[in-house]
């Protein structure tokens, strides 16, 4: 029978969640629902030192807008909870036991001094690497070195210790990584980790493998970065007996800043000029203690849609030159072995790219609805749904987030106080403003409203004055919106109404009476 395929998404609640750590959810989320599993979350808070309070609400929100459907996590619960490592903590200690026992792990007692002066002593003789190993255990305070009575003296008179895994001196470690082939590590490279602090909460080395194989997990997919870490993980399978369900490691690729110089992090947000956290975060430095604020793409205006899409693809493709790929489209296509083993360069362009194809993809009624929330922010609750849709229809194809439907389509809803002196200086004149008056008495004539017959009714008036069309659309257009940008003429004309149409043009003519005069 094959095993139930189960995944886990387990950040430590220092702060906003990175769209690095997005990504690793994401594809988490993919492969599980690729294969019919389940996806967990499990908030790995073992550093209380680092703790951030609305952290993991955080976490949980950024998770929801992206579409990512957890199975089981603290807030719903499951087979396996708690799901917050904190709240597990008595279990963890009867697995170091185990350890202890077997062979496997050590009590150590070494003060902070002592850890200073074996440190500097190694780098004084040259060690490239300086660390608690197989080698250096030997001459520090430990159950491996101290007499057995001592040990227990230590321990029944509440000494501080810690306890670190015992990795072997002369072994190859193996393991396979879906994305990266086998990988090959010799223990002379590995220190003795800690596995459980001295206040008697586990490390992450510890909590993590006891958790995903008490939890089923059969996938563990995380980031490059801890794939220095895999061997000993994979030590721990073994030395615990748990090798037959160890699970299936990949280790995804770094994610780079634009320009290629480094790993995109936490700090880099704003000051690069782009979010690098899903949501806005207003909170504190988990090392500083001091408020921090970010900005979020949600805030920013990113549909979540347009954001996943663009995650999916930093380290995936799908093989083929399809580029816009829904949820549902996007788990049909996920393979991990088409994750790349190169690191991905973030690309802000193409983000705002997939943003615009969204936007572009939105019915118009929908549109119109967060067309009609921005008016209504700005004082106009007296537009009709179908207007707005209309105007929505015309400019979609010129934004990139839906706050620029108000910025670029304004004049649709209130008319021109001022108006372009460069053009009107070149292309105001008696002729045009006597036509434009004319045009505005002829509108009536447009039956029915539309782009077709307003065209029709234009044309004819400038034949009446003996007037080319090119030397009067720009005027026409600054008479009407203040200004040259925008979509169509007539498609301009046609939302606006025949009555505001005429009321404009007679407003331009009358408030640039003066340049018709001097030209």
């Amino acid at each position: 029978m094959s095993r139930e395929v189960r995944v886990r998404f387990a950040p430590s609640p220092t702060g906003p969640l990175h769209i690095g750590g997005v990504r690793t959810a994401l594809y988490n989320y993919l492969l599980a629902r690729r294969l019919g599993g389940k996806m967990l979350l499990r908030i790995e808070d073992t550093d209380q030192n680092r703790f951030v309070p609305g952290a993991e609400e955080y976490i949980q929100e950024a998770l929801a807008w992206c579409g990512i459907q957890i199975d089981e996590d603290p807030a719903q619960g499951g087979p396996h909870a708690p799901y917050r490592q904190s709240e597990r903590k008595p279990m963890y200690r009867q697995y170091a036991d185990q350890l202890l026992a077997a062979g496997h792990a050590y009590y150590a007692f070494d003060t902070p001094e002592e850890l200073d002066a074996m440190r500097e002593r190694l780098a004084a003789a040259k060690v490239p690497n300086p660390q608690y190993n197989a080698i250096t255990r030997g001459q520090m305070r430990n159950s491996t070195t101290l007499p057995e009575d001592e040990v227990k003296a230590l321990l029944d008179a509440g000494a501080p210790y810690v306890i670190r895994a015992k990795i072997p001196r002369k072994e190859e470690i193996r393991f396979q990584d879906l994305i990266r082939g086998w990988v090959v590590v010799h223990s002379s490279s590995l220190d003795d980790k800690v596995l459980m602090k001295s206040d008697g909460m586990p490390t992450y080395h510890l909590a993590n493998i006891v958790d995903d194989h008490l939890m089923g997990i059969s996938h563990v997919i995380r980031g490059e970065e801890w794939l220095p870490s895999a061997p000993l993980h994979v030590l721990l399978y073994r030395f615990f007996g748990w090798e037959d369900t160890m699970p299936q490691f990949a280790h995804l690729p770094l994610l780079l800043r634009p320009d290629g110089t480094g790993k995109l992090s936490k700090r880099d947000g704003d000051r690069l000029g782009f979010p690098v956290f899903p949501l806005d975060w207003h909170g504190t430095d988990a090392e500083t203690g001091e408020p921090t604020t970010a900005t979020g793409y949600r805030e920013a205006g990113y549909l979540p849609d347009a954001f996943v899409n663009f995650l999916a693809f930093l380290g995936w493709n799908p093989g083929t030159p399809q580029e816009i790929f829904s949820m549902d489209e996007l788990i049909q296509a996920f393979s991990i072995e088409r994750v790349s083993k190169s690191p991905a360069k973030f690309d802000q362009n193409k983000v705002k790219w997939f943003n615009e194809q969204y936007l572009r993809a939105k019915p118009d009624a929908e549109l119109a609805a967060l067309l009609l929330a921005q008016l209504a922010d700005n004082g106009i609750t007296d537009v009709s749904l179908g207007k707005a849709a209309q105007v929505a229809h015309l400019m979609k194809e010129r934004v990139t987030f839906p706050q620029d439907f108000w910025r670029e389509a304004q004049y649709f809803f209130r008319a021109p106080s001022t108006y372009d002196e460069a053009v009107v200086s070149k292309k105001w004149n008696a002729p045009v403003a006597a036509a434009f008056a004319d045009f505005a008495r002829r509108l009536d004539q447009a039956q029915p409203w539309s782009q077709a017959e307003i065209k029709r009714v234009l044309d004819e008036t400038l034949a009446a004055h003996a007037l080319k069309a090119g030397q009067v659309m720009q005027a026409l257009r600054v008479a009407i919106t203040g200004g040259l940008r925008g979509p169509d003429l007539m498609g301009i004309l046609e939302a606006l109404g025949a009555e505001e149409t005429r009321r404009r043009i007679e407003a331009a003519v009358a408030a640039l009476a003066g340049f018709a005069q001097a030209a």
